[in-house]
């Protein structure tokens, strides 16, 4: 390529066309902060200046090596526009052709759109163009197109398969391709480097090797086949520390997590050796089972713990890994790390939003090839992505591709071409690489890193190996994939081929190979005779049926009227800017005399009024859910927006008393995801107030894994403690099937070992302590979920409003009554209830109109406000008081075989006087949770209180 000479000594000579427009754009951002470029664009900008647009035309620009009068021949620009689209081709879709496949077995791709042939090119129209025409940033190496078109030919189907095309940014588009094109992420590893590489692979496969011989017949689901993860891991904590991160927050399932574990973690060998000692046989152990290494019914098997690491980068940085908890529902983990990562990012000291560096933590998921595609929770969370209250700055991705789940083959598991295809929907880049290229895939972390450093977003690595035992070790592969294993058998492992490279390079010698894999023999023997030698002393755990109880501390939640008014009217001040809704602040003003003499407090203002003294207390709050900002039913209103200007404001954002931050989102139409990252973001933030809101209690049906393995039993298996508040809609007012029900019936069946609490409220002053008293515990022992029963059409009844002086006074208690027996001796029913049927039962007891108010005096009525843990002492006290009972019922508004009655029965049965009834009344046991049909739902509930009412 010749440049005209008087300007020879300008770089901004080379560039043109988009490549301009993007320096461009770098100096503008150099402009703004010099430190945010590149600082090879930094030094060029300070020499250079501002870059020039070359005004030269084609011919000046560049000397074309063909006749002057070929210039105007159409067949002459036909040609470069093909050879155009043939460079674009190779970029988009050289990843078919590329050498990705450790084992060569599969589908073979159509790749003629990466051929000359395709678009009638010849080698010698190619060499008749200069490379600069086609190619922009061609090396001063290659000449003319021939050369262009064979090194690109070769960087794009090497051992990588880049898949930039469908990134829509034009900026990040350029750089991933020209960061592809320029030798991927730079310098190639040194000897020293290299060396040190061989010996990590050998850790990884001699671990697994020596668990294989050693414990025979136990599972461990190896990693074997994909071995170069763990020097993967080892890279991308280096390269993220060194670029700030103080925690690194990683998520896997099972294959190969006791390598990791052991490499990137630290656990020490011995810890695994025993766990691996007292293990159960193998016939009594489930293939993902979460009872396992200690016989009891705590804890979880060994290839489901986590674990947590601090390692140091130089003298200054200091980095905190951690690996999350995760059971066999794969996929699950993803939200929850990156809800760990979000938490580790934000800082919530001072009041309005918590202030977020997206670069002071880093998520690294490892996904599974077949789960990647197959599992709905992973397209939910990687739709966190660029979402203002879950973005992280951008998530490393691996896929550790085994092309195999379970025994099922890509042909049976996907419809996309790749595993990774489902990434491309959220302009995610993607680079394939091959498993038995050890330093392609280290170059592959770099460019990752590189890329979430300079954009903060982020970037999926898939790692194509194979799997070279069957889903456990105790499986025979060969009966669903004979070819693959037969062709297994002779497959080298990496650590052996890459051994084979340096020793072909003279790097290192025969022996010395030798002797790296004696000593990391040496070490495991070592580890494992020092476990034999204590195991006398070392025993299983042995069942116990005791529980450890966990006795809820008295807190003190009531707030001075004082101070109540106080903030009261705080949170009707808005910025003399800021125009309310009309309509919104007319309803909003109605709460200036709520805290008055003779006022009420409804639920909206209850809950408003509880989230602003715990922030006056210093505690962080953050709610989110899919309508939180302004609540399902429109009685939350923390956010409000100015009908002129669009803008927004939240009260709890400027109120002088907030010591904390408050944070609230409106979160995707999502239910898993959301759930599973609020409850990480708790788990990593213990002194923060995590709620997540259902839009209708029913629709946590799509979020019942997270509930079932991590919320429910995160404590007992994990010792992983979380306050997070769950708030479900729930109540019968005709709504049909999924509306009316937030399946209280099934938190009741998952409740034991005081893991949560489960209420069903019925008044504003009973949420408001609630809420306090679950901040209250946060960061102590007796942390744990609040599952609340949360109202719809009762969030504005009057019935449920409260008295200032309930805010004031008292506590939470667990049974409300709100009617208290005047003549104990004359009741002979006694009623529970709980939820929104007690405030209908109170409304049907009172006088309609001129009616006259009927004796009652044979009647009683309790309200469980607290269904878990089962408020005993309670009921006993109030059952004990009423000498002459006959019956005592139940009625609840769900069907018999839903609700709290198989829960309540036996136990208020237990607690009933001899030769009392005990009896249920309310809807027989039904498949669907509700009727469909207002007028049905009417007479039901009807006939329900009426005959709870009755007297026989």
């Amino acid at each position: 390529m010749s440049v005209d000479q008087t300007n020879r000594q300008s770089p901004w000579q080379l560039y043109f066309g988009p490549n301009l427009g993007y320096v461009q754009e770098q100096y503008e951002r150099y402009l703004q902060d010099p430190a945010s470029v590149d600082p090879s664009y930094k030094a060029m900008f300070e020499e250079w200046g501002a870059p020039v647009a070359v005004q030269n035309t084609l011919s000046e620009q560049v000397q074309l090596p063909v006749a002057a009068g070929k210039l105007a021949d159409p067949a002459f620009y036909k040609k470069l526009v093909d050879a155009g689209k043939l460079v674009s081709n190779i970029r988009a879709y050289g990843h078919l052709a590329a050498d990705t496949n450790p084992l060569g077995i599969g589908v073979e791709n159509d790749t003629r759109l990466l051929e000359p042939e395709t678009f009638r090119l010849t080698r010698e129209d190619l060499s008749a163009l200069p490379a600069s025409l086609i190619w922009e940033d061609a090396p001063v190496s290659v000449k003319d197109g021939w050369q262009a078109i064979t090194e690109l030919k070769r960087i794009y189907t090497q051992s990588f398969g880049f898949e930039f095309s469908h990134v829509h940014q034009e900026d990040e588009r350029l750089w991933l391709n020209s960061h592809a094109e320029s030798g991927m992420a730079g310098k190639p590893l040194n000897t020293k480097e290299r060396i040190a590489l061989l010996y990590r692979l050998i850790e990884v496969e001699h671990f697994e090797t020596f668990l294989q011989r050693t414990f025979v017949g136990q599972k461990r689901f190896s990693i074997e086949g994909t071995d170069v993860l763990v020097p993967m891991l080892d890279e991308i904590i280096r390269e993220v520390a060194h670029d700030g991160a103080e925690n690194i927050l990683m998520g896997m399932s099972h294959r190969g997590r006791l390598n990791v574990l052991a490499h990137v973690l630290g656990k020490p060998y011995g810890s695994i050796f025993s766990e691996f000692q007292h293990a159960p046989n193998k016939e009594l152990m489930p293939s993902e089972g979460s009872t396992g290494i200690n016989f009891g019914w705590t804890g979880d098997v060994k290839y489901h713990l986590g674990a947590h690491r601090s390692v140091k980068e130089g003298e200054t940085i200091e980095t905190r890994i951690t690996m999350a908890n995760n059971p066999s529902h794969l996929e699950y983990v993803n939200p929850v790390v990156q809800g760990f990562t979000r938490a580790a990012q934000d800082d919530r000291s001072s009041a309005g939003y918590p202030k977020t560096d997206f670069g002071s933590a880093a998520a690294i998921i490892m996904h599974g090839d077949a789960a990647f595609a197959g599992e709905g929770i992973v397209p939910e969370a990687l739709n966190f992505k660029k979402l203002e209250g879950y973005q992280n700055g951008g998530t490393l991705h691996i896929i550790v591709n085994n092309r195999i789940g379970f025994t099922t083959e890509s042909k049976d598991s996907r419809s996309t071409h790749y595993a990774s295809d489902l990434a491309k929907g959220f302009n995610i880049p993607i680079v394939r690489v091959n498993a038995d290229d050890p330093e392609a895939c280290l170059a592959v972390v770099r460019m990752a890193c590189a890329y979430r450093y300079r954009f903060r977003k982020d970037f999926l690595i898939d790692l194509v190996g194979y799997r070279r035992h069957g889903h456990n070790e105790t499986d025979d592969p060969e009966t669903t994939q004979p070819i693959f294993y037969k062709k297994l058998r002779d497959h080298k492992t990496v650590s052996n081929l890459y051994a084979e490279q340096l020793i072909s390079k003279g790097l290192i010698s025969a022996e010395q190979f030798e002797q790296m894999k004696n000593e990391v023999e040496g070490r495991l023997q070592a580890a494992l005779d020092d476990v034999k030698n204590g195991s006398e002393k070392q025993k299983a755990a042995e069942i116990s049926e005791k529980r450890t109880k966990r006795p809820a501390p008295e807190i003190a939640t009531a707030i001075p009227l004082s101070k109540l008014r106080e903030i009261n009217r705080e949170l009707l001040k808005w910025p003399e800017e800021f125009k309310v809704y009309g309509k919104l602040e007319r309803i909003l003003k109605r709460r200036e005399g709520m805290f008055e003499d003779g006022g009420k407090v409804d639920w909206g203002l209850a809950e408003t009024m509880a989230f602003a003294t715990i922030l006056a207390d210093g505690k962080p709050i953050r709610i989110t859910g899919q309508d939180s900002e302004r609540g399902t039913f429109a009685h939350r209103n923390l956010v409000l927006h100015d009908p002129e200007t669009g803008g927004t404001f939240c009260p709890l954002h400027r109120l002088p008393q907030a010591r904390a931050s408050f944070a609230i989102h409106n979160s995707p139409l999502s239910e898993a995801s959301v759930l599973g990252f609020e409850y990480g973001y708790n788990v990593y933030s213990p002194e923060t107030l995590v709620i997540w809101e259902a839009q209708f209690g029913d629709f946590a049906n799509a979020g019942q894994v997270i509930i079932d393995q991590f919320i429910s039993a995160g404590r007992d298996k994990w010792s992983q403690y979380s306050s997070l508040i769950m708030l479900l809609p729930h109540g019968y007012e005709g709504q049909g099937p999924e509306h009316s029900s937030a399946r209280l019936e099934r938190f009741l069946q998952m409740s034991a070992d005081d893991n949560w609490t489960v209420a069903n409220l019925t008044t504003a002053a009973q949420y408001f302590h609630l809420l306090r008293r679950q901040a209250a515990l946060t960061e102590t022992d007796q942390a744990k979920p609040l599952v609340i029963m949360s109202p719809k059409s009762l969030l504005r009844n009057p019935r449920v409003a409260s008295a200032p002086e309930e805010f004031s006074e008292g506590s939470f208690k667990k049974i409300l009554e709100p009617v208290p027996a005047e003549k104990p001796e004359l009741v002979e029913r006694l009623v529970f209830c709980s939820g929104k049927i007690g405030v209908d039962l109170a409304a049907a007891m009172e006088p309609q109109g001129e009616q006259e108010e009927r004796d009652w005096s044979w009647l009683h009525v309790a309200r469980l406000e607290q269904l878990y843990p089962f408020p005993k002492v309670e009921i006993e006290k109030i059952i004990s008081s009423f000498p002459n009972l006959k019956e005592v019922l139940w009625i609840q508004e769900e069907p018999q075989n839903m609700g709290a009655w198989n829960y309540v029965e036996p136990r208020i049965i237990s607690r009933a006087p001899w030769g009392t009834v005990v009896r249920y009344v309310g809807q027989p046991k039904r498949s669907s949770p509700a009727t469909g049909f207002q007028e049905i739902h009417q007479k039901e509930q009807q006939r329900i209180i009426g005959e709870a009412l009755r007297r026989h």
